[in-house]
């Protein structure tokens, strides 16, 4: 116990969820599609954390709030080994991975400027093809790109 507190690179939450294990260059984008930009609590974001098993990391702490299962998983897309954590108490009330959905609604903007989606004024929706690579397809046009390469709306 005294190892992980000797450990801590942020403050400790009373309440809220804290997402770990982002990976530094995808902590903005986390941010993005979480809405983090628009919300009122308080907020503290670590980038290039020491991290034994990814070398560095990034991690949000929310306080006060606790996401949606289906909100968090959409972080998926582009930290597939993040860690969720809800503390309660100043305890880890419950631990969880992220996990990544079948449909990509209205996240990703598809590259392909002739496709629908981007001329039209509808959501745009993709289906993940390849798990382990993450890889994604455009459901009206059939583009496909690599997650971490999308544009996050």
């Amino acid at each position: 116990m005294k190892e992980n507190k000797k450990e801590l690179a942020v403050a400790a939450l009373r309440a809220g969820t804290v997402i770990d294990r982002v990976p530094c260059n995808m902590l903005f984008k986390a941010v993005r599609i979480l809405g983090i930009e628009q919300m009122t609590n308080n907020v503290t974001i670590g980038n290039n954390l020491s991290s034994h098993r990814l070398g560095t990391k990034g991690i949000i702490k929310v306080a006060d709030m606790e996401f949606a299962e289906d909100v968090l998983n959409r972080i998926a897309l582009i930290a597939p080994n993040a860690k969720i954590n809800i503390i309660r108490d100043y305890e880890v009330a419950e631990k969880r991975r992220v996990t990544l959905p079948d449909e990509i609604v209205g996240i990703v903007r598809c590259d392909n400027p002739k496709c629908i989606s981007n001329n039209e004024p509808m959501r745009s929706r993709f289906t993940v093809i390849d798990r382990d690579d993450v890889t994604i397809r455009c459901h009206y046009c059939g583009h496909t790109v690599k997650a971490g390469d999308a544009n996050i709306d």
